[in-house]
């Protein structure tokens, strides 16, 4: 599972190749909100040239209804193209009709960053061919008004967890964090994504890339009780729940541990 994915604009082909070495789990190369309208055409080209050239990333490219999405297709059938990410993921029979043109086997990271987004959502994880749901929190809260990062946004983060879990889609991926210069506050955001289900967190800054993938992975404490959990199981047999620690440990509490000690192999 990709639980860190790094953001680079499109414009600035030099910096390719430093954010593969970053130590994300895949990096993103942006045609959309990091590249100005006069620059796309060219950010297209140096995209083309990286996959062609042996590069291997995932390309968030513009919006369905936008004057550049024709021709960020084009990119779509490039050797290297991990998955593409779309923005602004609104209406299911838009995304249907795109996701059925894709090449097979594209995999496609649906963004969900406005209200409209958030309401269709339900429908929207049942088109084909979506593999993975994104947050955009920054375009949602402009949408929405919505100020308040934390609660202001838990209806929000809620929602696009369930819905993935309900589709049998990957956990999805929690909203960047602006502030790059405080690590408690990274670490503070990591911490809740994964509270709240989600499976990775998009960064913006090659310094996110320790933390939010530190972050979700589980602790030392946390592994020595699904190991705990996982023994007293096995002891007890087909007995039903048994104790531990004077919790009670059934069914669904063995197979959350076991679930954390398969993603460590």
């Amino acid at each position: 599972m990709h639980n860190c994915l790094l953001f680079v604009p499109g414009d600035r082909p030099e910096r390719f190749a430093r954010a593969t070495a970053s130590g994300a789990d895949a990096i993103v190369i942006d045609l959309e909100d990091a590249v100005q309208p006069d620059a796309k055409s060219a950010a297209r080209a140096h995209v083309a040239e990286w996959l062609a050239a042996g590069g291997k990333a995932i390309v968030r490219i513009n919006a369905i209804a936008t004057d550049w999405h024709e021709a960020d297709l084009t990119l779509l059938n490039s050797p290297g193209l991990l998955a593409v990410m779309l923005p602004k993921a609104e209406d299911p029979d838009s995304l249907a009709q795109f996701t059925s043109g894709l090449p097979d086997g594209v995999p496609v990271i649906a963004l969900i960053e406005t209200a409209l987004g958030l309401w269709n959502l339900g429908d929207l994880v049942r088109v084909d061919g979506i593999s993975r749901l994104g947050f955009g929190s920054i375009d949602f809260q402009l949408d929405t008004g919505i100020e308040d990062e934390d609660q202001g946004l838990l209806f929000a983060r809620s929602r696009i967890v369930v819905a993935s879990a309900m589709a049998g889609l990957e956990a999805p991926l929690d909203g960047v964090t602006v502030n790059l210069d405080d690590e408690t506050v990274l670490a503070s955001d990591t911490a809740r994504a994964r509270r709240l289900g989600f499976g990775g967190k998009l960064c913006i800054h090659p310094r996110q890339v320790e933390g939010v993938k530190s972050g979700f992975m589980p602790s030392t404490e946390e592994i020595e009780q699904a190991q705990r959990i996982k023994a007293v199981a096995e002891e007890a047999g087909a007995k039903g729940a048994i104790r531990l620690d004077g919790r009670l440990i059934d069914a669904p509490v063995v197979a959350r541990a076991l679930r954390l000690l398969e993603g460590l192999e």
